[in-house]
């Protein structure tokens, strides 16, 4: 979600607030759910999943409110993108930990994820990078692929089982893509980022 500058007369008291803080205290939450019985456990899975995809969709809830209300502040521009990188790095961490997720998948996308955060929020006196859309489409897949990994798909018997093994490959496929975009959309941030802040901080003519 991308926020912008906003009048300093916005309190701090409002709902896209409000749900980007319920992100990051549902992210211990998601993660005990995730983790319980070593993630071989259906039922708890499911709740993972449950917990992570309604997550999921506040950000994008409270993206929209802020614009349409001008409700942009501060701390929603620090915070929004830290709960985001929390709860997808806590899915990531926590799938490498019950091992339905390779480990060098989750260290690529996670030095991408914070490392383009942290410059943000360094270049966020002299810049605002809105989202592109490669981050946007980036975004998209990573949230399919990793609520793909989460449902118990290979937990499955009897009838289900066939049908949760071609899910997962189809997530496998999607986390695939999900990483190469990760890659990508990194790699264009940093080249529009040191463009935009060399401009900005360019004395006057």
């Amino acid at each position: 979600m991308s926020q912008t500058a906003a009048p300093s007369t916005v309190s701090n008291w409002n709902v896209p607030n409000a749900l980007t803080t319920l992100r990051i205290v549902l992210v211990p939450v998601f993660a005990w759910a995730l983790l319980h019985d070593d993630g071989d456990s259906v039922g708890w899975r499911m709740v993972a999943f449950g917990i992570f995809l309604a997550a999921m969709i506040t950000d994008k809830i409270d993206g929209d409110i802020a614009r349409k209300h001008n409700l942009i502040t501060n701390f929603g521009k620090i915070a929004d993108p830290i709960a985001d990188k929390a709860l997808t790095g806590m899915a990531f961490v926590g799938l490498s930990l019950i091992g339905e997720l390779w480990w060098w998948v989750t260290i690529v996308v996670l030095l991408r994820e914070w490392s383009v955060t942290l410059l943000r929020l360094s270049i966020m006196k002299h810049v605002v990078l809105a989202a592109n859309r490669s981050g946007k489409v980036k975004t998209v897949l990573q949230t399919v692929a990793l609520c793909g990994f989460i449902l118990p798909l290979l937990l499955l018997e009897g009838a289900l089982e066939v049908p949760g093994q071609v899910l997962w490959y189809a997530a496998a496929v999607t986390m695939a893509a999900a990483v190469a975009m990760t890659i990508w959309s990194g790699w264009e941030f940093v080249r529009d980022a040191r463009h935009q802040h060399r401009e900005a901080t360019r004395p006057a003519a």
